[in-house]
């Protein structure tokens, strides 16, 4: 739809924001643990599956993935914390090494990346605690976000 001032608005344009339901405690050591982004803020296409956690493309493009993940309680004894956007061409990740003599109360683990998905292709998050004590928990204010840009 055009809008007077030449903007162009399309009401099935792949775009979601998702967001965790609640405060995730003490997420799993040396497993790769499904974020849950269980609260939709909004889903414009309805591309994304708030049972499950996945987004889905609905047709080939670019799209620009958004990972927001909030840590508390992050483990100094933890070889690594690790963030994974898996889609089904790339996984794409950001990795932090948490030894800072002592326990880190916060610490954000963000993914933003421009990911070229086929259509049906999927894309997932997940975060892995390499080593230490399950202590880590997920804030609730994390989210995941995307749309199809081209």
């Amino acid at each position: 739809m055009e809008m007077n001032a030449g903007q162009i608005t399309k009401p099935l344009q792949p775009a979601f924001l998702a967001r965790t339901n609640s405060t995730i405690s003490n997420f799993a050591v040396a497993t790769l643990t499904t974020v849950a982004y269980g609260t939709e803020i909004f889903d414009q296409n309805a591309d994304y599956n708030n049972s499950n956690y996945t987004f889905t493309a609905p047709v080939t493009g670019r799209y620009q993935l958004n990972v927001i993940l909030i840590l508390h309680n992050l483990d100094s004894a933890s070889a690594y914390y690790q963030t994974q956007l898996i889609t089904s061409n790339r996984i794409y990740h950001h990795l932090v090494d948490t030894d800072y003599g002592q326990d880190n109360i916060y610490q954000n683990l963000n993914v933003n990346i421009l990911a070229d998905m086929d259509a049906s292709d999927t894309a997932i998050v997940r975060v892995y605690q390499a080593s230490g004590t399950q202590q880590s928990d997920i804030d609730s204010t994390s989210s995941f976000s995307g749309h199809l840009v081209c």
